[in-house]
């Protein structure tokens, strides 16, 4: 789902660039309202866990595969401002950090997947949960997320000129609907799973909340150390795409750094390599949206 550079044209993704800043800043600024102490905590583990999960492709068909966006489950977890924040960070880090989704494009990525995409995954989560639909909610929430991103996605290669034939447009679209159905079911799972150790964990976050922390930390480090050693080479959607379309020579790098394509560099393994930068990857997350959660709390009080 994260759009590399040279798929978009200038002006859309300097205008995207420009819509994501005062959306992000907005979150920033309600997120750091609303935060309590008991959370911040939540934040860092849960931001860990959707980073470890995106890690993890999955096929979908025809050679494509598809990974957790998490921006449904982050949501409904944290509430939509928090959700856009580690969202956001968790896109900006795998950019800066590992390469993943272009620099230039990171405007395009974070208003795609971090605010369009966590508001359209709370929008049925927040009209729905309360009674006996809760788990149609949220498995909807997943659904949602994953087809907002997508088709902005898609709609933004249209804008920057990228000639999709109708047959390719209907496959992406197919392939995406198979993501979203699966981001759709992980989400209900989680959801289900956090639940059955803490009924009321998202209205009380202080009670349980070891249990919660430690099982959420525990399958991200399982994920990053050793699910990523079975998740699928296949290219994603985005990638496949660019492949059909020929965009795929498009694709340029403004630097290289020692963690490019979630590979540790120095490793002398390839599953070292992947474990690494997994671990890696997780630690930065957990800390840029722990300290967040920190300074938003000094701020507030």
């Amino acid at each position: 789902m994260h759009i590399p550079d040279g798929f978009l044209a200038t002006p859309v993704w300097a205008t995207l660039d420009v819509a994501a800043l005062p959306a992000v800043a907005c979150a920033v600024r309600r997120a750091q309202h609303g935060l309590e102490d008991a959370r911040i905590p939540l934040l860092g583990v849960m931001g860990a866990f959707v980073f470890a999960a995106q890690m993890i492709n999955f096929p979908v068909g025809i050679g494509t595969t598809g990974h957790l966006l998490g921006g449904a489950l982050l949501a409904c977890t944290l509430g939509p401002a928090s959700a856009m924040v580690v969202m956001s960070a968790i896109v900006a880090i795998q950019a800066l950090v590992f390469q993943d989704g272009g620099i230039l494009a990171l405007g395009a990525n974070v208003f795609n997947m971090a605010v369009m995409g966590v508001l359209a995954g709370y929008l049925p989560y927040r009209l729905w949960s309360g009674g006996r639909f809760r788990k149609a909610a949220i498995f909807a929430a997943g659904v949602c997320s994953v087809l907002t991103a997508a088709v902005l996605a898609l709609a933004e290669l249209l804008l920057s000129g990228v000639h999709m034939p109708r047959s390719v447009l209907g496959i992406s679209l197919a392939l995406f609907l198979v993501s979203a159905l699966i981001e759709g079911a992980i989400t209900l799972g989680v959801m289900q799973a956090l639940q059955a150790m803490q009924p009321d964990f998202v209205r009380r976050p202080s009670g349980g909340r070891g249990l919660i922390w430690g099982a959420a930390g525990s399958a991200a480090i399982l994920l990053a150390a050793v699910g990523v050693m079975f998740a699928s080479t296949a290219p994603d959607g985005i990638a496949r795409l660019g492949q059909e379309t020929g965009i795929a020579a498009r694709a340029t790098a403004l630097f290289t750094t020692p963690f490019s394509g979630y590979e540790l560099a120095l490793a002398q393994s390839p599953s070292l390599s992947k474990a690494g930068a997994g671990l890696v990857g997780l630690a930065v997350v957990f800390t840029v949206c722990t300290v967040f959660g920190r300074l938003s709390a000094k701020r507030s009080g």
